[in-house]
């Protein structure tokens, strides 16, 4: 048995995360990686969820070392059984920053500064009332998931929505197309990639538009696929 929410993020902040620089510009674009609702939902090292992991590899607000554990941490919602679903864009604006800071050397050396150089960039961000959607595959039952979470470099605010909530229990196997975004990594090795968009972003691009063949679930006039898991090495 499979449980299969349909979840809504709501923007109450705005969102930055540098998907692409380009020069000056840093961009964010308006997709919502699975990585990162995987953390940002507490699903990560959670007793709730089952899925507390080892005292090394332990995720906290403030980490030891800023070296991602992508494998270590999600390996454990794969025996858990709980897969999350990269978030697209219901509707969305974007807003423009920009910002500059100056070279004060006088922190280093008690010295006046001979020339003030001033440096400058500007963040492409998702504004505030955003919403993005996205899809939670569970085997069991999920608790209560918290209605507010914190998303991106500012630990934007969003409101959570589950919008949708069924149970399936068995899928169909032929082609079909999900035009949601999919992690590749999670889909090559259960279904046949036929075709696909790419949105390049770290830390693994995503494709949309997506025609598969393999296992989907029916839900809510879509097509999901089904048996995917995190999955790290081509």
């Amino acid at each position: 048995m499979t449980h299969i929410y349909r979840c809504e993020l709501e923007l109450h902040d705005t969102l930055y995360f540098a998907t692409r620089e380009i020069g000056r510009l840093y961009e964010t674009e308006a997709i919502v990686h699975n990585y990162a609702l995987c953390y940002a939902l507490g699903l990560v090292d959670s007793d709730r969820y089952g899925t507390r992991v080892s005292e090394e590899h332990e995720y906290r607000y403030f980490c030891r070392e800023q070296v991602p554990m992508y494998e270590e941490h999600l390996s454990k919602l794969n025996e858990v059984g709980i897969y999350v679903t990269p978030a697209r864009s219901l509707q969305h604006t974007s807003v423009l920053h920009t910002w500059k800071y100056a070279n004060n050397n006088y922190h280093v050396e008690m010295e006046k500064t001979q020339k003030n150089i001033p440096s400058f960039g500007r963040a492409k961000e998702i504004a505030p009332e955003s919403a993005f959607e996205f899809f939670i595959l569970s085997q069991n039952p999920l608790p209560k998931l918290s209605k507010w979470i914190r998303l991106g470099k500012w630990m934007s605010k969003a409101e959570l929505k589950i919008t949708k909530e069924v149970e399936v229990s068995k899928s169909k196997n032929e082609d079909f197309i999900f035009p949601f975004p999919l992690n590749p990594l999670d889909v090559m090795f259960t279904h046949q990639v036929l075709s696909y968009d790419t949105v390049n972003m770290p830390p693994v691009s995503l494709i949309r538009n997506v025609r598969l063949q393999g296992h989907f679930y029916d839900f809510d006039g879509l097509q999901i696929p089904a048996r995917m898991e995190y999955r790290f090495k081509i």
